[in-house]
């Protein structure tokens, strides 16, 4: 249902993409609206995120990723075995330094601290901290600013540092697209979504089309990925739904959990750059896929990164998978431990 605090949204939005495009600014269908929400949103402007509609968007970029999966792919991953291998290691170093931060810095309670730390996808960490008894509100702050911070400057490393002007074709135009293929991707994107949903899968409207979708590409059914249209559109709702997570912000959230996730941001921008570099110098990968792969940001966001940045979409996704995988295997267990240490003694 489009309220008018949605419609401002888009508006918004709008705006934002015709800025970043008349400057000549990076994604402007990413950070355009990104960036035009965000502002509005502090400045106290009512809006809303598109609901299922910006949801189902990840959907896209799920089957992206899933047409990348192939027979060839399988055939890579021992190359990738090695760098795979560290991502537990980033996923503990990241823990061990990002909760004494918040438990002790920050004055965070145990579980808020935890999840706060997890670099995991954002709607599974906000769910998994509520049911640990965490702030859900903190939770949902310091992991936006942490993705709205990621997929801002991101793109200014990449062209500054590795000259890569991000204006490579997210994917082919739909109207030079067979139509049987266009009516498999649209399959994988819903159906995908509705078992995935169904099954109570985490990250459902991303990983569902990707497994499915992957599964076609196995079989030599999927031969191609999304139109450019679509993941054009994809990048434009996911920049709203990260602007407009900030509004109603007060003063003290801005100062205290928005703040906390920016100096955050620094500690986890240090490790990133530490394994992307350590895993070029070992002749592992490439440095811009290594520092796209070990980037803590959200799938989604990543995936366009990667696309518009013309990278290797297998080698990053394989890592990205790795760690929100991990993430969401240990949150449970975090979770009991510290609901029996909550526990008053008999």
């Amino acid at each position: 249902m489009l309220t008018a605090a949605r419609a401002r949204a888009l508006g918004i939005s709008a705006a934002g993409v015709a800025v970043f495009w008349a400057l000549g600014l990076p994604l402007p269908f990413l950070l355009g609206p990104l960036t035009a929400c965000l502002l509005a949103a502090l400045a106290g402007a009512r809006m809303q995120d598109m609901g299922a509609l910006g949801v189902g968007m990840r959907a896209i970029l799920g089957v992206a990723v899933g047409a990348s999966i192939t027979p060839d792919l399988l055939g890579r991953l021992p190359e990738m075995a090695l760098s795979v291998a560290l991502v537990p290691l980033f996923v503990v170093l990241i823990g061990a330094l990002g909760y004494p931060f918040f438990r002790r810095y920050c004055g965070y309670d145990p579980a808020t601290a935890y999840y706060c730390a997890m670099p995991g996808g954002f709607q599974d960490m906000v769910l998994f901290g509520q049911e640990a008894g965490g702030n859900v509100r903190t939770l949902a702050l310091v992991h936006a600013t942490r993705v709205a911070i990621i997929v801002s400057l991101a793109p200014f490393l990449i062209t500054g540092i590795w000259g890569v002007p991000l204006t490579n074709a997210p994917g082919s135009p739909a109207a030079g697209m067979a139509l049987d293929q266009l009516a498999l991707l649209v399959f994988a994107a819903l159906v995908g979504w509705a078992i995935a949903r169904r099954i109570r899968l985490f990250g459902a409207a991303i990983l569902g089309p990707l497994i499915l979708a992957a599964i076609l590409s196995m079989t030599g059914l999927l031969t191609t990925r999304p139109p450019a249209e679509a993941i054009i559109a994809a990048q434009f709702f996911i920049g709203l739904g990260i602007g407009a997570k900030y509004v109603g912000v007060t003063v003290l959230e801005l100062r205290r959990d928005i703040l906390a996730g920016a100096k955050f941001m620094v500690v986890l921008a240090v490790i990133t750059l530490i394994f992307a570099e350590g895993i070029a110098l070992a002749g592992l990968a490439p440095s811009l896929e290594a520092f796209l792969a070990f980037a803590p940001g959200g799938q989604a966001e990543m995936v366009v990164l990667t696309l518009v940045a013309g990278a290797d979409l297998a080698f990053v996704i394989t890592h990205h998978l790795a760690r929100i995988i991990l993430v969401i295997l240990g949150a449970p267990i975090i979770a009991r431990l510290m609901r029996n240490q909550s526990k008053p003694d008999k």
